[in-house]
């Protein structure tokens, strides 16, 4: 176990100082000595490795061959490859130029291709929804330890978004189980497993700072706190949903506090993608205005366990009430919602169900 721990904060410590440089140089770094646009020879740029799947367009080549004063493409200088511009490239050369204003960019093939992904969604000719995608999935092979916000944020995407292309993809496993999110931090898939380390931690130092205990096993602040509290009104240290019961026994110890009404006990955990794929692929569903559109909005609403863990840290003190009664709120819609279906697959047959 401790050699796990060990291992998962040296990779944090490693992608943690990983990110930020790379997040500098992707922004667009100038070449050394200056940021200045220089005039280079068409004849010497290779291709751009473009997110768009379809090249340029020529209709956007000739709107751009009308216009003048158009800012300097961006290319790596490594392979001279154009990273942001080709259909600025494609208009000169309708022009009739043999030159073009280049801004130059240091860095590696993969941090040229997520600046290419930057660019394009940020200006110019928008990426369709299929140029996104494929762009997502390949940053989702070439980083599988980073977040699905991570992912988004580099992708122009909703992280949900990124999150269904992720299962459709079967991107790999994150090494040691874990995943770098966009503060740099690695936080644990299983959010289980970063609990035990945080309760083990805690039996071994129980005085220690919840800085300290959340560096050392792996865990937000928030996180460490939650167990600490847990362990301190003996209650188990992993959630109710993430060990697979609908919900756990409060401090009172009372199971009969802990069962929902109608739950007639513990209930497994529900897989989230077995239901997601499976409501997306059904015809009933499939082909109704309305069940796309509850699929969308299932997607949007439905969380893992371990995703709130990336920003509860984000909630200052003086709003952690408040938000606790939201998500209190929240969970008694989800409850009404569940009891409705429930009650509604008890008095009305499936169709084609004697």
């Amino acid at each position: 176990m401790w050699s796990n721990v060990e291992a998962l904060k040296a990779e944090k410590k490693s992608v943690g100082n990983e990110l930020p440089e790379r997040k500098a140089r992707a922004e667009g770094a100038a070449a050394p000595g200056g940021t200045a646009p220089v005039p280079v020879p068409i004849s010497s740029l290779q291709p751009s490795d473009s997110p768009r799947l379809a090249g340029e367009n020529p209709e956007h080549v000739e709107l751009l061959a009308a216009a003048r004063d158009l800012p300097p493409i961006l290319v790596q200088r490594s392979t001279m490859r154009v990273i942001d511009g080709m259909h600025r490239v494609r208009a000169a050369l309708l022009r009739g130029e043999e030159t073009i204003s280049v801004t130059f960019f240091e860095g590696d093939d993969d941090e040229a291709f997520l600046r290419a992904v930057d660019a394009n969604i940020k200006h110019g000719l928008p990426l369709s929804p299929a140029d996104r995608e494929a762009a997502t999935r390949r940053v989702l092979v070439n980083h599988p330890h980073w977040s699905d916000r991570t992912v988004a944020a580099a992708t122009g995407l909703s992280h949900t978004t990124v999150g269904a292309i992720r299962r459709r993809s079967g991107v790999p496993a994150a090494r040691q189980g874990s995943r770098v999110g966009r503060d740099g931090r690695v936080r644990p898939v299983d959010g289980a497993a970063g609990r035990r380390r945080a309760g083990e931690v805690i039996a071994m130092k129980p005085d220690a700072p919840l800085r300290a205990i959340a560096r050392e096993a792996g865990v937000s602040v928030g996180t460490a706190r939650d167990v600490r509290d847990r362990l301190r009104a003996g209650r188990d240290p992993v959630l109710g949903s993430q060990r697979g019961t609908a919900r756990e026994p409060g401090p009172s110890g009372d199971p009969a506090k802990a069962r929902r009404p109608g739950a007639g006990g513990t209930r497994p955990r529900t897989d989230r993608r077995s239901v997601l794929g499976g409501l997306s692929k059904d015809p009933a569903v499939r082909y109704a205005e309305n069940g796309r559109a509850f699929v969308r909005w299932v997607d949007g609403h439905v969380i893992e366990p371990v995703e709130w863990g990336e920003l509860i840290d984000a909630v200052p003190p003086h709003w952690r009430s408040p938000v606790a009664e939201l998500a209190r709120s929240c969970a008694g819609a989800w409850l009404e919602l569940a009891q409705e279906l429930e009650e509604r697959a008890r008095t009305k047959p499936e169709p084609g169900v004697a």
